[in-house]
C-alpha cells in the first residue's frame, strides 16, 4: 500500500508525489491556485453556472483538486448551482489520502464532506451536488460513460505527456471529445503543441491560457483550452501558432487504446524521425527560447 506523503506547495496547499510517474499531481507554484486558474477559471464556470445547472468531467480526479476548485467557483457565483461531477481515477489510494489534514483543509466545509464521501464510496449525492467516480484506467473507464452524457467543463489534469502519453493521445482524446457539450470548454496545464494538434484532429478549436506576473522566462503560455466555438477561446500567439508547424505538433498514437507508454513513445520518436517538419529546436532559436 502508498503511504503518500503531503507536500506543500508556494500558496500553502499541499499535493503529493507520484514515484510511479515521477511527479507531482499539481504545481508546487501553488496547488489550489493552479486548480482555480487554469481549471475553474480557464473554463469559465462562474460564467457557465448561470444557467443554473453544470456538469463536470474531471479526468484525472487525483485528490480532488480541480473538482473542488470547480464547485467552489460554481457556487460562489450562483449558490443554488446544481452540479454533476464525473471524475476518473487510476488509483483510489489518492483521493482517500486526499481526504487527511492537511489536505483537505484547503476546501470548505460542504466541498471536504463530497470528497470525503466520493473518495470512500465512490458515490456522492445530494440535492444540489452529484457526483461518481470511476476508479480504473481511464481509456476504458471513459466508455462507461454513454456519449450523451456530455460535460460542460471538461478538466483535463493527467501526469505529463512523457510521462503519460497513454491519456495524451488522438484516439483518447477522440472519447474525451464526444463527451464535450457543443458549449462547453476542456481546460489543461499543457501547452504541448503535439497535445494542441491532437485536440484539434478531434475537431476542437483551441486557445490558450495566458501567462500571469509569475511566468518564467521560457514560459510562454500556462495551458491550453479546447472548444467547439473559437470565438470563446483566447487565440494563440503568432509564437504558439508556428509551434505547431514543427515536429513537436506529432501528435501520440495509441490505435487501440491498450498501448503501453513505452509502445507509444517509441511509435511517436519513430515518426518525429520521419518527418520533414521543422525541428523544434530550430523554433526555439527563431523565438529566442531557451
Amino acid at each position: 500500500m502508498i503511504s503518500w506523503q503531503p507536500q506543500p506547495t508556494a500558496d500553502g496547499s499541499f499535493t503529493f508525489y507520484s514515484e510511479v510517474f515521477g511527479e507531482t499531481f499539481h504545481s508546487l507554484q501553488g496547488a489550489k491556485a493552479e486548480a482555480f486558474v487554469k481549471f475553474a477559471q480557464a473554463t469559465e464556470l462562474a460564467q457557465q453556472a448561470e444557467r443554473g445547472q453544470i456538469r463536470l468531467l474531471d479526468v484525472c480526479y487525483g485528490l480532488g483538486y480541480n473538482t473542488a476548485a470547480a464547485i467552489e467557483t460554481i457556487w460562489r457565483s450562483v449558490p443554488d448551482c446544481a452540479i454533476e461531477v464525473y471524475g476518473l481515477e487510476l488509483d483510489a489510494s489518492v483521493p482517500i489520502a486526499a481526504t487527511h489534514p492537511p489536505v483537505i483543509d484547503a476546501w470548505i466545509p460542504a466541498v471536504q464532506a463530497m470528497l470525503r464521501q466520493l473518495a470512500l464510496h465512490h458515490h456522492y449525492q445530494t440535492s444540489q451536488l452529484t457526483a461518481t467516480l470511476l476508479i480504473g484506467d481511464a481509456r476504458q473507464t471513459i466508455q462507461q460513460l454513454a456519449p450523451h452524457v456530455q460535460a460542460d467543463a471538461i478538466l483535463f489534469d493527467p501526469f505529463s505527456p512523457r510521462r503519460c502519453p497513454q491519456l495524451w493521445t488522438v484516439e483518447f482524446f477522440q472519447q474525451v471529445a464526444v463527451r464535450l457539450a457543443p458549449t462547453g470548454k476542456l481546460a489543461t496545464y499543457s501547452r504541448s503543441a503535439s497535445v494542441r494538434s491532437a485536440l484539434m484532429s478531434t475537431g476542437l478549436q483551441i486557445g490558450t491560457i495566458p501567462l500571469d506576473g509569475r511566468a518564467s522566462p521560457h514560459e510562454w503560455s500556462q495551458g491550453t483550452t479546447a472548444s467547439f466555438d473559437a470565438s470563446t477561446l483566447i487565440p494563440l500567439s503568432a509564437m504558439e501558432q508556428e509551434h505547431l508547424q514543427t515536429r513537436a505538433a506529432i501528435p501520440y498514437r495509441d490505435p487501440t487504446l491498450t498501448d503501453s507508454a513505452e509502445q507509444i513513445l517509441a511509435r511517436h520518436q519513430i515518426e518525429q524521425q520521419q518527418s520533414d517538419r521543422e525541428s523544434t529546436s530550430s523554433w526555439r532559436r527563431r523565438w529566442g527560447i531557451h
